[in-house]
């Protein structure tokens, strides 16, 4: 997978190669719009130290705008046509930027209002600085979507039941950790995760925590569907 600007993909099993300048139509945002809004590609916007992207990376992408009340009260409205391959990952991205073994605590908390239709899952995507590992936590999927790799079967961790995914994109190596039922809100605690991945499975070392992300990835929302962040926080010590 090629990077995507401005920051990086999410990978999932049924995502296509990245298809820059790829046409995106525009359409309104909806009128709870108090702060921001964005319909361009590429929209992007920093408040209360979170920046909020807007994210349409994928081909074959439709239209789609994004609209913040804070960093952490936010949404999309997403009409992207119900073919295959992602089309775009709107999200609000926290920067950590500190070793595992440096952190005491990272833990995030979410309440959304997600469509029944479509195909999409809600995730955490959490990248190194480096950009060799990445760790997605779905806590919600719909319709025909799946992560990247082959299943590491179920653990118990930050709270939550989670299927586990080993894979590569072809740029890094991607842990998936899927939710084993849907959840609209909760807590969790990443760290715990983290060092699972590290001291457990020795899959990653002493990686250097850069960024995570919360949003939505949208393989197919036809008809215009909204999804909305109702609150969420990240926080860590």
């Amino acid at each position: 997978m090629a990077t995507r600007t401005p920051s990086r993909v999410a990978t999932a099993l049924l995502a296509p190669a990245l298809a820059l300048g790829a046409t995106v139509g525009l359409a309104s945002a909806p009128a709870s719009a108090a702060v921001w809004n964005s319909c361009d590609q590429w929209g992007n916007t920093t408040l209360n130290g979170y920046t909020l992207y807007n994210n349409i990376w994928g081909s074959g992408a439709g239209s789609q705008c994004v609209w913040a009340n804070s960093g952490t009260n936010w949404g999309v409205w997403a009409n992207h046509p119900g073919t295959g391959g992602i089309k775009s990952y709107p999200n609000a991205t926290k920067a950590i930027n500190k070793p595992i073994t440096s952190l005491a605590s990272l833990t995030s908390s979410y309440n959304v209002t997600v469509p029944s239709s479509g195909a999409y899952n809600t995730s955490y995507d959490i990248w190194d600085t480096d950009h060799d590992y990445e760790i997605m936590l779905w806590v919600n999927k719909t319709g025909a979507v799946g992560p990247l790799g082959t299943s590491q079967g179920n653990v118990t961790l930050g709270g939550h039941t989670w299927t586990v995914y080993k894979g590569n994109n072809g740029a890094n190596e991607v842990f998936s950790f899927v939710r084993t039922s849907n959840s609209s809100s909760g807590t969790v605690d990443i760290l715990p995760i983290l060092k699972w991945i590290k001291d457990t499975k020795g899959w990653f070392g002493n990686e250097t925590i850069g960024d995570v992300q919360f949003g939505y990835e949208i393989t197919s929302s036809s008809g215009g569907l909204n999804f909305t962040t109702n609150n969420l926080t990240v926080g860590s010590s």
